[in-house]
């Protein structure tokens, strides 16, 4: 019998447990998966709870409930993954897991410990996340009694998770603060080291104004160096200084140790992999899928549905000895908050950056693309129901894996 082993029971990897045990013939395989914690997150949920719209108890459940019953799950630390002898070593009861195909999902966290001033004295005190649980519900409770004052929101480096939420928590707190009757008394800041609002030019134009509407003050190219939490004032490598009242952290994101431990990750201990199949480039039985990767795409839940959509059916054809098709392209579609219940989407891949338009169906939507509206708002919220019931379950979504220029806008204006 063959032997797959998932690491990391996140969104991909509980996605992949789900159609792939759906299509590999169990008397042929045993399907197993690892992860060292119990509860599964909603991330895009974190985004609310400051703001009061969501509660802890609103975005977690039981990771076993999404796994599917003939998918062997192990709760235990990972230590090591030995590809040389085709096995992983866990920590319950030392045990040596063996596998023929192996993917590795185990995501990207968030590292405030790398940069210095950032962790050691003021985290959440007057320095706050909202890329964890804990930090979430940290700044919800600090938000409920701040008097106001300078809020800057900074991003240390590229690449992390949801690219958009930054730009989501600044207009959301631009609309709490509206609601808290303090907007006049708070000044925000987004401090990222993008030449702009976003990565993609046409995208970051459309943001950046919305910001400005919003009296919200763009610093781009800052690269932090430090954080002086005395002086309360971060720091860039060109010594360009931006003060703050509560700094709003981003903090690098980096991949699983164990990666690095193993030797299969980069600088960021993201495991380099083929950008359309997935393959890992130095073993040709190990996949890396989500976050855990190198691909130059989102590290969003979005991303990580399209690509293993693609992968499901790419992983069987390969099983079956043939060649990996080129079938992920990178494609990314992600709802963002603005407040005042509206929201934006945007929708583009490896090759194609955001466009305005419409979503999914050309000329009627329902969802405009780089436009304010509030069926975008609802679009977002609908999403968390999605996610438990449809999307995590492996179930299919009526929206096409690859990405279509169908209902976008091109430079000139003209409609696809």
């Amino acid at each position: 019998m063959k032997k797959l082993l998932i690491l990391g029971a996140g969104t991909a990897g509980t996605m992949a447990a789900n159609k792939l045990s759906r299509e590999l013939d169990p008397d042929e395989w045993k399907i197993t998966i690892v992860d060292q914690n119990e509860t599964h997150y909603y991330q895009p949920g974190f985004l609310f709870i400051p703001f009061g719209m969501y509660s802890k108890s609103d975005v977690i459940k039981p990771k076993r409930d999404f796994i599917p019953s003939n998918v062997e799950m192990i709760i235990s630390p990972i230590e090591l993954i030995e590809p040389e002898h085709n096995r992983v070593r866990i920590s319950r009861d030392n045990r040596y897991l063996n596998y023929d195909f192996l993917i590795i999902a185990t995501g990207t966290n968030i590292r405030p410990e790398q940069t210095p001033g950032l962790h050691e004295d003021e985290w959440h005190k007057s320095i706050h996340d909202f890329y964890t649980v804990d930090g979430a519900v940290a700044l919800a409770r600090f938000l409920r009694n701040w008097p106001g004052g300078r809020l800057v929101l900074n991003i240390v480096d590229n690449p992390i998770k949801c690219p958009v939420a930054p730009l989501e928590f600044i207009m959301l707190a631009d609309w709490f603060f509206h609601e808290h009757k303090l907007r006049d008394r708070v000044e925000l800041t987004l401090v990222t080291p993008l030449p702009g609002a976003f990565t993609k030019p046409v995208a970051s134009k459309y943001l950046g104004d919305i910001l400005e509407q919003k009296g919200i003050k763009v610093v781009p190219d800052f690269l932090i160096e430090h954080v002086d939490t005395d002086a309360k004032k971060i720091v860039a490598y060109d010594e360009q200084e931006v003060n703050y009242d509560l700094l709003v952290s981003i903090p690098l994101n980096m991949g699983s140790d164990v990666v690095a431990r193993s030797g299969l990750g980069d600088d960021l201990n993201y495991v380099p992999v083929n950008k359309h199949t997935f393959l890992a480039d130095a073993y040709p039985n190990i996949f890396a899928l989500g976050d855990a990767t190198n691909v130059p795409a989102s590290k969003a839940g979005s991303v990580a549905h399209f690509a293993v959509e693609v992968f499901t059916e790419n992983f069987v054809r390969y099983v079956d000895g043939l060649e990996l098709l080129p079938t992920f392209d990178g494609h990314a579609n992600c709802f963002i908050e603005s407040g005042f219940g509206k929201g934006l989407l945007i929708d583009f891949n490896y090759d194609v950056e955001p466009l305005p338009g419409k979503y999914p169906l050309p000329g009627i939507g329902p969802f405009s693309l780089l436009q304010e509206s509030e069926m975008n708002h609802w679009g977002k919220v609908m999403f968390r129901w999605m996610y438990w019931n449809l999307l995590l379950k492996g179930q299919p979504l009526p929206l096409p894996a690859r990405m279509s220029m169908a209902g976008k806008w091109d430079g000139n204006g003209a409609s696809n």
